[in-house]
């Protein structure tokens, strides 16, 4: 199956597809430097939200590069790992490595508190610190694992059904799961739908059979990433390459 073949699987999906990955990095880039630039110019700031995992850093490290008003550009995570933000496993790490450097430095990061007692004092300490931030986010790019999770929307965490309720006030939200490893803290979909601009990126052959399984499951909850997609107010940009 050619990725390709997601195009007609889902009304939802809007397929940008790329011979190579550098291609696809500069694509998305460049288009995530536009909305950001836009939003720099309507409202004097702009809003990016980003994934974790290594997929990004290729696109992280180009986007890096583009010349705009960074130090007028707020950047957050779409979730996050409560470890220390030093830990390897942090996204807060990834993102000082790889986004956060070039024209890109002179942004302004603003991370999960993860210092709390529990999962549940981190995600309460988080939203009432980010929430501000939330209120206008231009681009939200997110990742998919192999399990059909996006986000931390893992297939059976312990707050997954909250975490997509479309009518939920909460923004941030604590996750547990199995595949998750380490408890995690995410932004609910309400946030994530609200944003301007909503892409998945995703790489190779086997993501793309995910997704296309995904979409043609009936219960969504198996792999979030269907719901996610499906309730989209409109076609999620789907930027891939093999």
């Amino acid at each position: 199956m050619k990725a390709d073949a997601l195009k007609p699987t889902d009304p939802h999906i809007d397929l940008q597809s790329y011979e190579t990955r550098g291609a696809l990095a500069e694509a998305l880039a460049l288009s995530v430097a536009g909305i950001l630039a836009g939003g720099i110019a309507e409202r004097g700031t702009a809003t990016l939200v980003v994934s974790g995992g290594s997929t990004p850093k290729l696109f992280f490290k180009t986007l890096s590069a583009c010349d705009i008003d960074w130090a007028n550009v707020t950047v957050m995570l779409v979730d996050e790992r409560i470890v220390p933000p030093e830990n390897d496993r942090a996204n807060a790490k990834l993102i000082a490595d790889y986004l956060l450097q070039d024209k890109a430095a002179a942004a302004h990061f603003l991370p999960y508190v993860t210092d709390g007692r529990d999962a549940a004092e981190c995600a309460e300490k988080s939203e009432k610190q980010l929430a501000p931030s939330l209120k206008h986010i231009d681009v939200t790019i997110l990742g998919m694992g192999t399990d059909g999770h996006t986000a931390s929307f893992f297939p059976n965490g312990d707050h997954l059904e909250e975490a997509l309720d479309m009518q939920s006030d909460r923004q941030i939200i604590s996750m547990l799961a199995e595949g998750a490893g380490e408890p995690r803290l995410t932004l609910t979909m309400p946030v994530i739908h609200a944003s301007r601009f909503v892409a998945l990126h995703i790489e190779g052959q086997e993501k793309a059979d995910v997704l296309k399984t995904a979409l043609g499951l009936d219960d969504d909850l198996t792999m979030p990433i269907a719901c996610v997609v499906k309730n989209a107010p409109e076609p999620v940009k789907v930027f891939w390459a093999p």
